[in-house]
């Protein structure tokens, strides 16, 4: 198989989960980390155990085999280091958000579009077994005609346990811009294109005090709201109201639940990949298990094997950046809807990805 070689620019917190979950996809090879603090980038190397190198950003830029950057750097960077790849004639698949802005976002994408090169970015969660499942059961219309949903992400927030939360209440954080593209991007995919949405926001607690390792007991100010909730009105006609949060404490919501004319589906956490699905057809009492019909068993690097496997084949890849930029336009959304209290209109255009077929070998995506 012709190998396509990835380079990392970002060795914090979630570069583990991509050196773990890589290898099991057949077309990646990792040929460098690198971050400003080489002794992170380093370290990165060494426990990918694939021989890659540690380097500087402009090195890794610069190393002509890598064909896909990928952008791990924290929110506040993200434009800055795509606009950089892009500039260097390489594939950028970022984690999310695409960018802190639809300004960035917008120039991000013409950006690669002058240069004919690809832009990717998380979630791709969505490729999972879990919403996969879902979609072939929605696509198969086992639920019928999708009237109404929820999808609720309510917590306290991420100071209790990461190690450098800060960035988690300044602008593009918050429980909208952290967590709810895992479930944007699966509404999206599950229903469709959005056409409405309405929104009310609050900076519930000013300051946070972090109580994990290694910041413990710095004080930091929220700087964009920590509790968003609205509803979306899908092109199709369904309505689904959504609750993101790091202001509560003991959520007993379901993460995603969509209502059809023919049942219930009880879609799985947007923030794993194999979650059990259930359904609950008209007529009947009890909740049901669903069979996967997908392979199990992935992780974050989904999305960079399906852009590998897209460059080869030069098909569209799934974790786009155009799914990615309707996603934070409708992020953004939420939040003009609260700020001018009338219903924003989504602009940016969407089409549903392919869904992935029932019938891939393991670790292959074509």
């Amino acid at each position: 198989m012709q190998k396509v070689k990835i380079g990392i620019i970002g060795c914090g917190n979630i570069s583990g989960n991509y050196i773990q979950n890589y290898r099991k996809f057949e077309i990646l090879e990792l040929a460098a980390c690198a971050d400003l603090d080489l002794s992170r980038a380093q370290a990165l190397a060494e426990k990918s155990g694939s021989g890659a190198k540690a380097c500087s950003v402009e090195e890794l830029l610069a190393d002509k085999s890598i064909q896909i950057v990928v952008n791990l750097t924290v929110p506040q960077a993200h434009t800055q280091v795509a606009l950089q790849a892009i500039a260097a004639g390489k594939h950028v698949y970022s984690e999310k958000p695409l960018a802190l802005t639809r300004e960035e976002g917008k120039q991000i994408l013409a950006a690669a579009k002058r240069k004919k090169v690809r832009v990717g970015c998380a979630p791709d969660t969505f490729l999972g077994a879990g919403i996969q499942t879902c979609r072939k059961l929605i696509d198969d219309g086992a639920i019928g005609q999708i009237v109404a949903g929820t999808a609720f992400m309510l917590c306290a927030g991420h100071e209790s346990w990461h190690p450098a939360p800060e960035f988690y209440y300044k602008l593009g954080g918050g429980p909208m811009f952290d967590m709810g593209p895992y479930y944007l991007t699966a509404l999206l995919n599950l229903i469709g294109p959005m056409q409405r949405i309405s929104g009310f926001s609050r900076i519930t607690r000013p300051q946070r005090t972090i109580t994990s390792q290694p910041l413990n007991g710095k004080v930091i100010d929220v700087e964009t709201p920590d509790h968003v909730a609205g509803t979306i009105e899908f092109a199709g006609g369904a309505i689904v109201n959504v609750a993101m949060s790091f202001a509560v404490h003991g959520n007993p919501h379901p993460p995603i639940t969509l209502f059809g004319t023919k049942g219930a589906l009880a879609v799985p956490d947007p923030n794993g990949f194999d979650g059990a699905v259930r359904v609950r057809y008209a007529g009947t009492k009890e909740w049901q298990d669903v069979p996967f019909t997908h392979p199990t068993g992935y992780g974050r690097s989904f999305g960079v094997a399906d852009m590998a496997h897209a460059i080869v084949g030069k098909r569209p890849h799934r974790a786009s950046g155009e799914q990615a930029f309707a996603v934070l336009d409708a992020m953004q959304g939420f939040l003009d809807a609260s700020d001018k209290g009338k219903a924003y209109v989504i602009k940016a255009p969407y089409q549903r990805a392919a869904a992935l077929p029932t019938t891939l070998a393991p670790g292959l995506l074509d």
